[in-house]
């Protein structure tokens, strides 16, 4: 028996081109200017990019050599995360306004579940609209919007109309939306499935929904139950106001590559200090430790432990570190050094995280979406 969608009305409210938008509102001599924030420097990495700037191809997590040979004119400007920290809590409180049960995925996108809000209401359209303008009012910013009966379509939405549009997908259009659908937009579906996917003769959602379960799961593994749903406009994710951190890190990409173990621990020493700090704050501490290396010919290497007892402290992330760099010779010089820790003590081993069973909602939701 083919399982039955619940029909919530879901929000993704994503700004445009977040860090950079600040800075061109803090700044008016940047607007209306190509600009990029991050390094602009032969190690440099762009955090994000303003429409100017994606104009000629600039975009996030290319590096600063690309980026300045793709738009000589390109401006850069060094990120200032207090600040972005500071309107992303504004706009947290925006939506709050309309309901608790907002998730945030990152300082500048969160999904919001409007099936049951503070407006009374009953069109999530509106309250889209509604929440766009008021972030506008009290911040200057532009925000896009994707509103549709799950997670899964409401973010893919979101991009529809971008920047400072959005886009509804009621509950009478959700399959013929999926299947007209080019694959490679499928959130989750990044080059190498989107490649695979190919191979298999799936270019669109129509494509994909023609493949029979067995044929998903024979070739796609454990996920092809995932797009078997997922192209049906079935999925159970529901909207979380308490993200559980699996883990926290803290890395440093240096200058000049190191050659020596004894600048790295110097380094390392740095970067512990640091997660100390972010530890402290998030009142967490971890089991797995984890180091991560990139050598200057960009191939990247972990190494973990993991411990019988919680850690935290500096002291005891650098006994460990210093274990796990002699581990073995280093093979090149090194540009980035990492720390992380997982396996928290914020982590419900009972599973009282888990979502609730699911609960079936009217289907004259279908109205007024």
């Amino acid at each position: 028996m083919e399982e039955v969608a619940p029909i919530r009305k879901i929000i993704h409210v994503d700004m445009d081109a977040f860090y950079a938008s600040v800075e061109q509102l803090d700044n008016p001599e940047l607007r209306g200017k190509p600009l990029a924030v991050g390094g602009g420097d032969t190690r440099g990495v762009v955090s994000a990019a303003s429409y100017e700037a994606r104009k000629f191809g600039v975009r996030s997590a290319i590096s600063g050599t690309l980026a300045r040979k793709r738009c000589p004119e390109l401006i850069f400007v060094r990120p200032r995360f207090d600040r972005y920290k500071e309107i992303s809590s504004q706009i947290r409180k925006i939506f709050l306004e309309f309901t608790d049960l907002v998730e945030p995925l990152s300082l500048d996108e969160a999904y919001l579940d409007v099936t049951q809000n503070k407006k009374g209401n009953p069109s999530a359209t509106l309250i889209a609209k509604e929440i766009r303008d008021t972030i506008k009012e009290r911040t200057g910013l532009n925000a896009s919007a994707g509103i549709s009966i799950n997670k899964f379509i409401a973010k893919i939405a979101s991009d529809v109309n971008k920047p400072n549009g959005q886009k509804t997908i009621p509950p009478e259009e959700v399959i013929s939306f999926l299947e007209a659908l080019d694959i490679k937009k499928f959130y989750g579906v990044g080059k190498v499935m989107k490649e695979k996917m190919y191979l298999h003769g799936i270019f669109t959602g129509k494509d994909l929904k023609a493949k029979p379960i067995e044929y998903l799961e024979e070739h796609f593994g454990k996920t092809g139950a995932y797009y078997y749903n997922i192209v049906r406009g079935i999925q159970k994710s529901e909207v979380k106001p308490s993200r559980t951190r699996k883990s926290l890190a803290a890395e440093r990409t240096f200058i000049k590559n190191i050659s020596s173990e004894v600048f790295m621990m110097e380094r390392l020493e740095e970067i512990a200090e640091e997660m100390e700090r972010r530890l402290t704050k998030s009142k967490v501490a971890g089991k797995t430790i984890t180091l991560k290396i990139k050598y200057s010919d960009f191939t990247l290497q972990t190494r973990s432990r993991t411990l019988p007892l919680y850690i935290s402290s500096k002291e005891l992330l650098m006994e460990n570190v210093k274990d796990l760099l002699y581990q073995e010779k280093m093979k090149d010089s090194v540009r980035l050094l990492g720390i992380s820790l997982s396996n928290l003590n914020n982590e419900d081993k009972k599973g009282r995280d888990k979502p609730p069973p699911e609960k079936e909602i009217d289907v004259q939701l279908k109205l007024d979406f």
